[in-house]
């Protein structure tokens, strides 16, 4: 999903995420606002991941 839809559709898809990564706050989520480089970097500071398999992460979520 590119940037543009991801920002587009915040609201629908912030459940999904959350739901995957359950350690992302809605503050988290608030602050990320449908950026995902955003999201990427948060995930990978909570998760531990490297930016590639965050990436690989979102992909299979279709974002």
């Amino acid at each position: 999903m590119n940037r543009d839809r991801i920002e587009g559709n915040w609201k629908q898809i912030k459940g999904k995420i959350q739901h995957k990564w359950g350690k992302l706050t809605d503050d988290d989520l608030d602050v990320i606002n449908g950026n995902r480089e955003i999201l990427l970097g948060r995930i990978q500071e909570l998760y531990g991941m490297k930016k590639e398999v965050a990436e690989e992460e979102l992909k299979r979520l279709e974002l």
